[in-house]
């Protein structure tokens, strides 16, 4: 019995175990290694990923539970090599960390500027609530948010 997933607009085909966690065929069959299972407690949010638009954990996530819905990584936000408005305003604020956590926040504030257009400051802090990052202290972050809040 295999598995049937729409990532990143490609349909793609696994043999997994349905119940495999959702990050394990990202990142070991498809090769999609911006997701990481840092925790597999879905506390850090370093493994978020888009399911038909919301964040989720994809190490809580069993595969069998994502077949039928829309997975976005990380991978897939930019459309044709463009960066999607809050890659382009992270990068422009220097606000990039080392990698570890990042691909989540990104993730995370990608669904924050799709669904709430005014975000205030406080907005953003609760988008990311569940990104830990031991790297920063969020400002510069938050700051290029707001950027990109403000580039629609």
């Amino acid at each position: 019995m295999g598995l049937s997933l729409s990532v990143n607009g490609d349909r793609l085909a696994s043999t997994a175990d349905p119940a495999t966690p959702l990050v394990d065929i990202l990142r070991e069959e498809l090769h999609l290694t911006g997701a990481k299972p840092v925790c597999r407690e879905g506390f850090c949010g370093a493994c978020m990923v888009l399911i038909d638009g919301t964040p989720r954990p994809s190490c809580l996530t069993p595969a069998a539970l994502a077949e039928g819905c829309e997975i976005r990584t990380v991978e897939g936000l930019a459309t044709r090599g463009q960066l999607n408005r809050i890659q382009a305003a992270l990068e422009a604020s220097d606000a990039v960390q080392c990698g570890m956590c990042f691909p989540g926040m990104v993730v995370s504030l990608t669904h924050l500027l799709a669904t709430t257009p005014d975000a205030t400051r406080e907005d953003i802090r609760a988008a990311l609530t569940g990104n830990i990052c031991r790297c920063t202290g969020y400002e510069r972050i938050i700051d290029a948010t707001l950027l990109a809040l403000a580039t629609r």
